[in-house]
């Protein structure tokens, strides 16, 4: 590739080839001719004057796009649908009168335009099972290790690594479910006319109106789907797109989640993200360890999110049967967010499928905190042994805020040296020491991960971990 010119590093850095290429001009225009063939095919089984020899060589010569011919016509009559009708043509001459009859543009550019975002979602639908599996792994190999919770990021009551990929997984899963709906409901357009009035067919078929309905049920099914939107404009409704990117940004959000939390965690070094034997942290500090996977996770995403705003600022805006406004913007912002959102699910499949636990680390960060957290069973504890239960939650207070504020001056915490001499708790160090185990602070986290795991058992049956390789 050129090197003097802009190239996008959606498509220099980050996409995989499968939708580099679901979104290049070559499926775009293959597709259009794919959609102008099977219109033939069953105008012709229809009994419209179209001869089998015509739909043979448009079927013949799907692939082999003169693009030169292409162009010099567009720029001839500005009008990118007519110029690849006029190639078309070129190829398939005994054919050329009949390419396109009955149609406009858009039985092409958004008929194509939801075959590619179709096939896009099943493929993302993959790479997020993919993540899945990796989390799914993930939270069953620590679901009991003990770790420290935080509310407000500061520290709270234990949970386990375990519950926590748990909790990124339940927000995945969500997106998941969104996404086949989706797909579920995902319409064609079919062949409907300038307004959608199936006018021109009217006058094709003589006013039977059942031919044309099975014509547009023949090119649906050819293309995989069961379903034409009932009434339209020109266009399939723009809330469609909408429904679509929203789905994106609701798997930025995820990720984004997901990455961030990764990164708080290296930062104290509890969790950190893969690291290449070779790999350099940073230009100045050779020492550094940075998140970068994470970081460009959070990155993308958030473009992602910002991204999915173009939808419902065009879906609002048609003006009455057609305007064009939406073109420019749809050739953006559409591709984009499906490259957007497979660059960042292939960094969440990288991400977890390396994802390392560092579990001294977090044994020794969840021991600092235990006295304090501990502190409700201990008080429990001495009511049981006829203490006041008022008095003891004051002394622990003082206690506690004094051996917060030794640990402010770099001393090590004592909360339980003065908890055993105190008279109050009637407990002594060896007894209080004996609740000092971070396992008996987790609660249910354990029992909840294998719960929800075996909830997601089925979806994931068929779902492969992956290691989304990325090459930058």
């Amino acid at each position: 590739m050129s090197k003097d010119v802009y190239e996008s590093p959606l498509s220099s850095r980050y996409a995989s080839p499968y939708m580099l290429h679901l979104f290049s001009a070559d499926m775009r225009f293959q597709t259009w001719r794919r959609l102008w063939t099977a219109l033939a095919r069953a105008e012709h089984e229809l009994g419209l004057p179209i001869t089998a020899g015509q739909v043979a060589e448009l079927e013949a010569h799907i692939t082999d796009i003169d693009y030169a011919v292409a162009e010099q016509r567009e720029r001839e009559v500005r009008h990118d649908v007519m110029a690849h009708v006029y190639a078309y043509g070129k190829a398939a001459p005994s054919a050329a009168g009949i390419i396109h009859l009955g149609a406009t543009s858009c039985y092409v550019t958004d008929n194509a335009d939801l075959i590619l975002y179709r096939d896009g979602l099943r493929y993302l639908r993959g790479e997020l099972l993919g993540v899945l599996a990796n989390l799914a792994a993930f939270a069953r190999e620590y679901a009991a290790v003990p770790t420290l919770g935080y509310t407000h990021y500061q520290p709270a009551q234990p949970v386990t690594v375990g519950k926590r990929a748990a909790l990124w997984m339940q927000d995945f899963l969500s997106d998941l479910e969104e996404l086949d709906h989706i797909l579920a409901t995902l319409k064609f357009l079919g062949c409907r006319g300038t307004t959608g009035t199936e006018a021109s067919f009217m006058d094709l078929f003589d006013g039977d109106g059942a031919k044309i309905d099975e014509m547009n049920r023949r090119i649906a099914a050819e293309f995989g789907f069961d379903r034409c939107f009932s009434v339209c404009g020109q266009t399939y409704p723009r809330k469609t797109d909408s429904r679509i990117l929203n789905v994106l940004s609701s798997l930025a959000q995820s990720a984004y989640r997901m990455a961030n939390d990764i990164r708080l965690l290296q930062h104290d070094r509890q969790i950190e993200e893969p690291f290449e034997k070779n790999q350099i942290g940073s230009s100045a500090m050779a020492y550094k360890r940075n998140p970068m996977r994470c970081e460009r996770i959070c990155s993308l995403s958030r473009y992602l999110m910002a991204d999915a705003a173009n939808a419902p600022m065009t879906a609002s805006v048609q003006w009455l049967e057609r305007t064009l406004d939406d073109s420019a913007n749809r050739r953006i912002a559409l591709p984009e967010g499906f490259l957007c959102a497979d660059a960042v699910l292939r960094l969440c499949q990288n991400v977890t499928n390396g994802l390392h636990v560092n579990e001294k680390i977090v044994d020794r960060t969840i021991r600092e905190y235990l006295p304090f957290l501990a502190t409700e069973n201990i008080m429990m504890e001495a009511v049981k042994r006829g203490g006041d239960r008022q008095e003891l939650h004051e002394r622990i207070r003082q206690h506690s805020m004094a051996a917060t504020a030794r640990m402010k001056e770099g001393e090590r915490c004592d909360l339980l040296d003065r908890l055993a001499a105190d008279p109050a708790f009637g407990m002594t160090r060896a007894e209080l020491d004996t609740v000092m185990d971070p396992a008996l602070y987790t609660g249910r986290c354990a029992q909840q991960v294998e719960r929800f795991l075996s909830e997601c058992a089925s979806l994931l049956a068929d779902a492969q971990s992956a290691d989304g390789a990325i090459s930058l």
